[in-house]
C-alpha cells in the first residue's frame, strides 16, 4: 500500500533564485501554510481568550495531553515514509499501558524491568507486522488492522473488562509527572525524539532508503536497497515507539483499562498525514508531523475553551484528516503533472 509518495514538493534553491519576491512568497506559502495557520490560531485564540488561552497553565495542559499523540504520530510516520501504514499505533497502546501497570501490581516486577519488557514486546510486535507485510505479502492496512485487533482482544482478556489498579512506585509516576523548568518532562521527550528522527531521516542513508522505498519499491530494489530489511525495521521502530507511548500513558493515568487508548488512533494518523502537507509537502516528514499535532492541539484547546461539546474533538480530527488526505492527493497529482510536462 502506497500511503504517501516520498518526493517532496518544496522548491529548490536554484528554482527560488529565478523567482521574484512575490513569486517566492507564493511558492513558499503551500510549503509553510500549516505553520502559518498554527501561528494564526495561536494569535486568534490568545486575543479572544486572553484570560485562559495564553497562560502557562494552558501550555502545560496542551503539552501534557498531546505528548502521547505526538509519539504515536511519529511512530506512524516511520512506516509511512516507506509507503506503508501501521494501525497498531492505536491498538497497541491499549495493551501496553495495561501491561506496564499489571506487571508491577500483579507480578511484582520492578518498574524499570516492566518498562523494558513492554518496550521489547512492542518492538517484537512491530517485527511481526514487518514479516506479515514483507514476507507474507499482506497489505499493511489489513495486516496491522488484524494485529491491532488481536492486541486489543488480549487487553480485554487480560483485564477481564476491569480496571488494573494498584500502588505504583514514585519512580514510575515520575516518568510522566515530572516538570522541568516549569514544563512537563514529556515535552522534552518529544523534542529529543523529534531531533533524533529528523537527523536519521534527513541526513543518513537509512532515511534516504526509506523515502526511496516509499516512492518506488521496485526501483529501490533494483538500485541495491534491501527494501525488506528497511521496511521491517520501520515497523519495529513504530512498535517500539508505540510501546513507549503506552508506558507514558500508564504513568499518566496510573490505572489500566481497555476502554482507554483507541481514541488516540485517529489523531495520531491525522498528525502524520498532516505532516505530509507542510515543510516538505508531498512526503511525510518529522517537523511536519509535529506541526500537524500542534495545530490539532491548538485548535481543539481553543474550541473547547469556547465551550465546545465533547463531540467537538473527534469531529475536528475527522474533518482535519479528510482535509489532510485531500491536500496530499492534490500534491501528488500536481507532482505527476509536473513530471509529464
Amino acid at each position: 500500500m502506497q500511503s504517501i509518495e516520498s518526493d517532496a514538493l518544496e522548491p529548490s534553491r536554484a528554482e527560488m533564485k529565478e523567482l521574484n519576491f512575490f513569486q517566492k512568497v507564493g511558492r513558499l506559502i503551500p510549503v509553510y501554510g500549516l505553520v502559518l495557520l498554527t501561528i494564526f490560531l495561536l494569535v486568534l485564540f490568545s486575543v479572544l481568550l486572553p484570560d485562559t488561552f495564553p497562560t502557562m497553565l494552558n501550555l502545560r495542559a496542551i503539552l501534557s495531553d498531546k505528548s502521547i499523540i505526538a509519539v504515536l504520530s511519529l511512530a506512524a510516520m516511520v512506516p509511512m515514509a516507506a509507503g506503508r501504514i501501521d494501525l497498531t499505533v492505536g491498538y497497541g497502546i491499549v495493551l501496553w499501558h495495561i501491561l506496564a501497570i499489571s506487571l508491577q501490581t500483579l507480578y511484582g516486577v520492578p518498574w524499570p524491568v516492566a518498562v523494558v519488557i513492554v518496550i521489547v514486546l512492542g518492538a517484537f510486535v512491530g517485527f511481526l507486522n514487518g514479516l506479515l507485510v514483507e514476507v507474507a505479502k499482506i497489505d499493511s492496512f489489513i495486516a496491522t488492522l488484524g494485529t491491532g485487533t488481536i492486541l486489543y482482544a488480549l487487553a480485554l482478556w487480560h483485564t477481564g473488562g476491569r480496571q488494573m489498579v494498584g500502588q505504583l512506585p514514585d519512580g514510575f509516576y515520575a516518568i510522566n509527572g515530572t516538570f522541568v523548568f516549569g514544563l512537563p518532562i514529556t515535552a522534552y521527550y518529544i523534542l529529543v525524539i523529534t531531533i533524533m528522527m529528523w537527523l536519521v531521516l534527513e541526513y543518513t542513508p537509512v532515511g534516504r532508503y526509506l523515502y526511496a522505498i516509499g516512492a518506488n519499491p521496485r526501483a529501490a530494489e533494483l538500485n541495491g536497497i534491501p527494501a525488506r530489511k528497511f521496511v521491517v525495521g520501520a515497523f519495529v521502530t513504530s512498535g517500539l515507539m508505540t510501546a513507549l507511548a503506552g508506558v507514558l500513558l500508564a504513568s499518566k493515568l496510573r490505572i489500566g483499562q481497555a476502554s482507554v487508548g483507541l481514541e488516540f488512533l485517529l489523531p495520531a494518523l491525522v498528525g502524520a498525514f498532516l505532516g505530509s502537507t507542510t515543510i516538505k509537502p508531498g512526503r511525510v516528514n518529522v517537523w511536519g508531523t509535529i506541526v500537524g499535532v500542534a495545530i490539532l492541539a491548538v485548535g481543539i484547546s481553543g474550541i473547547q475553551q469556547f465551550g465546545g461539546s465533547f463531540w467537538v474533538e473527534p469531529l475536528f480530527n475527522g474533518v482535519t484528516l479528510l482535509v489532510a488526505i485531500g491536500i496530499a492527493g492534490y500534491a501528488q497529482r500536481r507532482k505527476s503533472a509536473a513530471k509529464l510536462s
